[in-house]
C-alpha cells in the first residue's frame, strides 16, 4: 500500500513555518506504521520535515496558472509515471481539486479528502450539489470535528458512512504535569476573528489587581512572519502600554512555544469565528494549562468539561473568569489537572486511528 498526500499550496512543510495542516500531517506521519510508504506533495521548501517522504513542487512557470491546481497535476503526473495499480491519495482542504485529479489519473486510485475548515465556505463544497458530488467521487471524507462533519452533511440525508471524524493529534512532550508560573497567555494568529483584542481588553481590566502575574500574546498576523499590520500594531501598543508584565512577542518556533506553554498557568482562546477544531486547545491540554475559551465550533468537543467555555465571548466575561481562576489557587490547579489528565488527542493515538482507516479502505476496495 502506497499513500500520497497533497497539501494546500500555502502550506510550508517546514518545522518553523508549519501551520495546522502541516503540523497534523507531520504528526500523523511520524507515528504511522506506513511511514516508509507515504509521500507528501507540497510547495517546494529548502528544509522540509521528513525529507525522505517529501516531494517538493516549485511554482508554475506560467504566472497565471493556479498554484494548487499546478501541484495537483504534478502529483498526478508523478503517480501516473510509476504505473502503480492502486494507491491511496489524501487531499487536504482543497475540495475543488477532486474532479480534476480523478480526470488526470490513469489508474483507479482510492481518493480521500480531509476538511480542516468549514466545507460551506470552501470552493468546491459550498452547495449541497457539490457536497453530494464529493460523496460520489470520494472513497472517504475526514472531518477534524463533529462540527465540521455536521456542516458538510447540511442538506444531505445519505452516504453518511463515508464521512469520518478524525481529530487532529498533538505531541505531548512532558512526562508529568509541568510546574506552573503566574503566566496567562494567548496563542494564535493576530487577526480579529481570533479575538485577541478581547484578551487584550480583559487583561487591561485586571492588570493592576494582579501584580505578580505576567501576560503574553504569542503570534503574528501571518504564520512564520513577524510583520505586523495595523490591527496587530494597535493591539501591541495598547497591550504593552500596560507595563513590563504585558508582552507581545510575535511568532516563535515550536520548541520555544512549547517551553512557554509548559510553564503557563492559564490560556485564553477567545475565538469569535466558528473554530473548526482548535489545535491550540489540544496543545494547551497536553501541557496541563487551565483553559478559558469561546464555546464555538469544534472547541467544546476538544475541551469538554475540562475548561471554562464562554457562550457569549467578550472582554468582561474573560476578565471575570480570569479573576475567578487567578484568585483561587485550588480552583486553578483543579482545571490544570483536568486539562492534563483528560488529554486524549495524542498524535500516536490519532495516527493509529488513521492507519486503521487506511488499511480498511485499501483492502476492502
Amino acid at each position: 500500500m502506497k499513500i500520497n498526500i497533497l497539501l494546500p499550496y500555502k502550506e510550508k512543510f517546514t518545522k518553523n513555518e508549519a501551520s495546522s495542516v502541516s503540523i497534523t500531517v507531520s504528526n500523523n506521519l511520524e507515528y504511522s506504521k506506513y511511514k516508509n510508504r507515504i509521500r507528501v506533495f507540497g510547495q517546494f521548501v529548502e528544509k522540509p520535515m521528513f525529507k525522505k517522504n517529501f516531494f517538493g513542487i516549485k511554482k508554475p512557470i506560467n504566472f497565471f496558472k493556479k498554484k494548487n491546481l499546478h501541484m495537483a497535476l504534478e502529483m498526478c503526473k508523478k503517480i501516473n509515471s510509476e504505473n502503480v495499480e492502486k494507491t491511496i491519495i489524501e487531499v487536504h482542504n482543497r475540495p475543488y481539486l477532486i474532479n480534476k485529479i480523478k480526470l488526470k489519473l490513469k489508474k483507479i486510485h482510492l481518493l480521500t479528502l480531509f476538511f480542516h475548515n468549514d466545507p460551506l465556505e470552501m470552493q468546491g463544497s459550498k452547495s449541497v450539489a457539490e457536497r453530494k458530488n464529493l460523496l460520489l467521487s470520494l472513497d472517504k471524507i475526514y472531518c477534524v470535528s463533529e462540527f465540521i462533519k455536521r456542516r458538510f452533511l447540511t442538506g444531505i440525508s445519505n452516504n453518511h458512512e463515508k464521512v469520518f471524524v478524525l481529530y487532529n493529534g498533538v505531541k505531548r512532550i512532558q512526562k508529568e504535569l509541568p510546574k506552573k508560573t503566574k503566566l496567562v497567555i494567548f496563542v494564535g494568529r493576530i487577526v480579529e476573528e481570533k479575538g485577541v483584542h478581547l484578551f487584550a481588553n480583559a487583561v487591561n481590566e485586571i492588570y493592576s489587581s494582579f501584580e505578580n502575574w505576567e501576560f503574553k500574546i504569542i503570534g503574528s498576523p501571518r504564520l512564520g512572519i513577524n510583520n505586523f499590520d495595523k490591527y496587530a500594531k494597535k493591539i501591541r501598543n495598547n497591550f504593552e502600554r500596560l507595563g513590563k508584565r504585558a508582552k507581545m512577542i510575535g511568532f516563535i518556533d515550536p520548541t520555544n512555544l512549547n517551553k512557554i506553554m509548559s510553564k503557563s498557568s492559564i490560556i485564553v482562546i477567545p475565538s469569535i469565528w466558528q473554530e473548526p477544531f482548535g489545535l491550540v486547545a489540544a496543545e494547551a491540554m497536553s501541557n496541563g494549562i487551565a483553559i478559558i475559551a469561546s464555546d464555538v465550533g469544534g472547541l467544546p468537543e476538544i475541551i469538554k468539561k475540562n475548561g471554562i467555555l464562554i457562550r457569549k465571548i467578550n472582554s468582561d466575561n474573560i476578565s471575570s473568569n480570569l479573576i475567578k481562576l487567578m484568585s483561587n489557587q485550588d480552583l486553578l490547579k483543579s482545571y490544570q489537572e483536568k486539562s492534563w489528565n483528560n488529554f486524549l488527542l495524542n498524535s500516536k493515538t490519532v495516527s493509529s486511528i488513521l492507519d486503521k482507516n487506511r488499511k480498511k479502505l485499501f483492502f476492502e476496495n
